[in-house]
């Protein structure tokens, strides 16, 4: 009797997940076929703490789940694939970096154009709303809608497809974009100049998170140490370029720091860094002639 019962248990379970599945699909993906681009019912979904577009940002997952859900259409001739995500995110404190984090997969990370918006990257207007749009074999559209991200995909290595801009338009319409930023504000050096602070900013942010998460136990020692000295990297690199401060003999100490588990001296170098961006965060900093 207590299996039947434990397995009718399960069986509900079961059903109450493809209900909950199928109500997820209905509230964040279109259904149905899309002008000529034909839907593929073959959506999954993701449930992550770093799901969706911000997931090479570094977006703090510790202390929530984001939800992913994702599908494709098909354009069938010329055949071209478009691949969407719509990403929910649930962070509360690490929701106010949305906009930050996406803009993130458009500007650089090598160290000679560090930080600045990559090239090709604007700010489109589709239906009156501000989509981020990079075109490199393909094109990428992203924005934010409030706090659910929408990427949009397609390759295209020759570049004689036409764009899905149906599909845009019709997630467009579905999640209108919260995004205001103009694209010659985007270009301009003033933004530039404070997504780079910002960045800055959200990495000493990050190593806080991370230390409060250890202190609830919720995570160990060898994640801590990794993800802080990850963003104290970024920071001492971004400090480097735009401050004039040396970088690689800290670096060095890291690394030794890591390899020992040295948790009290990354602690110590943390509130040094801390210490010192309080002092400088408002300093004028100078940027490569290529931004206009």
């Amino acid at each position: 009797m207590r299996k039947i019962k434990f397995a009718a248990i399960l069986i509900g379970l079961f059903l109450l997940s493809i209900v909950s599945f199928a109500q997820g699909l209905e509230n964040y993906i279109i259904q149905n076929d899309i002008g000529v681009y034909k839907f593929r019912p073959k959506p999954t979904k993701e449930i992550y703490g770093n799901s969706g577009a911000v997931i090479s940002a570094d977006h703090f997952d510790e202390d929530h789940d984001d939800i992913s859900y994702i599908t494709r259409y098909i354009k069938p001739e010329p055949i071209l694939g478009v691949d969407v995500q719509v990403t929910q995110h649930t962070g509360g404190d690490s929701d106010r970096w949305l906009l930050h984090e996406i803009e993130d997969g458009y500007h650089d990370d090598e160290m000679e154009t560090l930080g600045l918006l990559t090239d090709g990257a604007v700010m489109r207007k589709i239906d009156n709303k501000r989509v981020l749009w990079l075109g490199i074999g393909g094109g990428t559209f992203r924005w934010v809608s409030n706090n659910v991200v929408v990427d949009i995909s397609y390759t295209d290595l020759q570049g004689t497809k036409p764009e899905p801009i149906e599909v845009v338009k019709a997630y467009l319409a579905k999640f209108p974009s919260t995004i205001t930023l103009t694209d010659a504000e985007l270009k301009a050096s003033a933004h530039n100049i404070q997504w780079i602070k910002d960045e800055i900013d959200r990495r000493l942010w990050l190593c806080d998170k991370w230390n409060a998460q250890s202190l609830a136990g919720s995570v160990t020692q060898a994640d801590l140490i990794y993800n802080i000295l990850r963003s104290m990297e970024v920071f001492l690199y971004y400090r480097q370029k735009y401050y004039g401060v040396a970088a690689q003999a800290d670096i060095n100490l890291l690394v030794g720091y890591k390899q020992n588990k040295d948790i009290t001296s990354i602690q110590k170098k943390l509130t040094e860094y801390k210490t010192w961006w309080s002092k400088n965060k408002t300093k004028s900093i100078t940027l490569p002639s290529v931004v206009k």
